[in-house]
């Protein structure tokens, strides 16, 4: 992933995601990053389940649009083990929760690397958007994406999430 040209990290100078079908209707996705991973700002490990508004703060997420659709989905994930997923129509386009199966999460932290695993059902080929925020000790917040259009980060522009998937 690449940060957005308006953004700056101090703590995180690499970001790299692993896509992985571990069986059909799976997806994997495994987040790397990689710096000075005491310098960020993390929320503490919790119960998995349902959070609003988590790219408030560090978390990591991916947009999944099936073929020939123009609504999408939005998976939130932090390094608490939180997670969202919204359904949306079309571009930020009547968001509401989306009824998935909740995923599978695990996180790793070490001096240097910070690593999110996300499992979440997909039966369908389609499009994917990767994209992390990420909060440093001192507030300031970065925005990493395969792709950014110009102008202010806007992880919802399907014209910079970049991999297509297969069924």
């Amino acid at each position: 992933m690449v940060i957005h040209p308006q953004s700056k990290c101090q703590s995180v100078g690499a970001v790299a995601v692993e896509i992985v079908r571990p069986r059909a209707g799976l997806l994997t996705l495994r987040y790397v990053l990689t710096g000075a991973i005491a310098g960020l700002r993390l929320p503490a490990p919790a119960a998995a389940g349902r959070t609003d508004e988590l790219w408030q703060h560090t978390c990591c997420e991916a947009f999944l649009q099936a073929p020939g659709e123009r609504g999408y989905v939005e998976y939130n994930f932090a390094p608490s083990t939180a997670w969202q997923c919204y359904r949306l129509d079309d571009i930020r386009s009547n968001r509401r929760p989306a009824e998935v199966a909740p995923p599978h999460l695990a996180v790793k932290a070490g001096a240097d690397a910070l690593e999110l695993t996300a499992t979440v059902a997909w039966e369908d080929g389609g499009r994917l958007g990767l994209t992390a925020v990420i909060e440093e000790a001192n507030g300031a917040m970065s925005y990493w994406a395969l792709a950014h259009a110009p102008g202010k980060p806007d992880f919802h522009r399907p014209e910079t999430w970049g991999v297509e998937l297969g069924a």
